[in-house]
């Protein structure tokens, strides 16, 4: 067997799992910031992903699964309570995943989420989130249940064999795994001798909310898109210019280039880019062609700190302006940089202050109007 894990900058941990003996294989918990990894290394030990499988529903981080599923076109697995509408496999407690000649045993673990499972091998138990190292999963988000966790865990996973070695969704301090039989003994949750003890301690830890709560859960139930990811396929479609590069063509007054503002009128008034014209992201698609009657204009957009400017680059690039940029960095880095400004509001038209464009009534050597 082929087993990897690959694990994230914030303790999240997916796993590779292969047949040596078929290159078949199998994501558990794939990350969306670690598809190109996954991917890399499946490739390089000639492995063909064959399914996907998330243990739960995550809340902490986004998953990978749905875009994993619809650009390898293999089916994805999760518990039959998941509310995903992308699951194609929906598994029950007691059943078995078959890869090349590996068996993966489910068991429905319920109380981090209601939808919680393990994976078990030959040698090992992949525990998701309801058993961590030295810890377990929270039972305080949503469909947690402190005492479904006790029973999943006191009368489901440790009755397993206690030398299959525990590897986790999560692994904060990169800890190595131990077996089923050392957490029993040292993981200080497992130590509490009753349903009510336990419960009074998970109901008892006072834990701050993940980072992204509600983005993870939305997409991770419904399969839609994360905002890194809605800005990564936007840079995807366009090019960026550096701040010394603009700096550089603002001093020249180089023309063919016009320079856009998408921040609200308070932040453009209060000091922007020379050159800009200013038009709010939210007006974008319904004034763009009255602003820029010809699509074939160089325009580079830039906002406060370059995530919206990317997406509305991306956007003005898919309505057809195959000119548009976006400024790499926003004027937060501008200003930090030490590169000048201008004040005062943007013209009614929302015309602004622009870089002539050649050909236009003033020529390249125009003063800026």
């Amino acid at each position: 067997m082929y087993f990897e894990a690959i694990a994230s900058d914030r303790g999240c941990v997916s796993y590779l799992i292969g047949c040596e003996k078929t290159s078949a294989a199998i994501v558990v918990d794939p990350l969306e910031e670690r598809i190109d990894r996954t991917l890399a290394l499946a490739s390089s030990h000639g492995l063909r992903i064959r399914y996907l499988l998330d243990t739960h529903t995550h809340a902490d981080h986004f998953s990978a699964m749905r875009e994993l599923r619809n650009s390898l076109g293999v089916p994805s697995i999760m518990h039959r309570n998941s509310p995903a509408p992308f699951v194609d496999i929906h598994a029950e407690d007691g059943e078995t995943i078959i890869v090349g000649e590996l068996r993966l045993n489910l068991i429905h673990t319920p109380g981090h989420t209601n939808d919680s499972i393990c994976v078990v091998l030959a040698d090992r138990v992949l525990t998701g989130d309801t058993l961590l190292l030295g810890a377990t999963g929270r039972t305080d988000l949503p469909s947690g249940d402190a005492a479904a966790l006790y029973r999943s865990l006191f009368e489901r996973l440790l009755r397993l064999d206690g030398s299959l070695l525990v590897y986790p969704a999560h692994n904060y301090k990169g800890l190595p795994p131990t077996s089923l039989d050392e957490q029993r003994k040292t993981n200080a949750r497992l130590q509490k001798a009753s349903q009510a003890e336990f419960v009074e301690m998970m109901q008892g830890l006072n834990l701050s909310m993940p980072d992204h709560l509600t983005e993870a859960l939305r997409t991770n139930r419904t399969g839609g898109k994360t905002v890194a990811r809605i800005i990564q396929e936007a840079a995807e479609h366009i090019s960026f210019m550096t701040m010394d590069e603009l700096r550089q063509r603002i001093d020249r007054g180089d023309p063919g280039l016009q320079i856009l503002d998408v921040r609200e009128a308070d932040a453009y008034a209060a000091g922007h880019i020379p050159g800009a014209i200013h038009l709010p992201r939210g007006q974008l698609e319904l004034r763009v062609d009255a602003v820029f009657p010809d699509p074939s204009v160089r325009i580079l957009v830039y906002c406060e700190f370059g995530k919206i400017s990317t997406i509305a680059a991306g956007t003005l690039h898919g309505m057809g302006f195959s000119g548009a940029i976006a400024l790499d960095g926003g004027i937060r880095g501008w200003k930090a940089a030490g590169h000048p400004l201008e004040q005062g509001q943007a013209a009614a038209a929302g015309g602004g202050l622009v870089i002539p464009v050649e050909g236009r009534s003033g020529g390249p050597g125009a003063a800026r109007r």
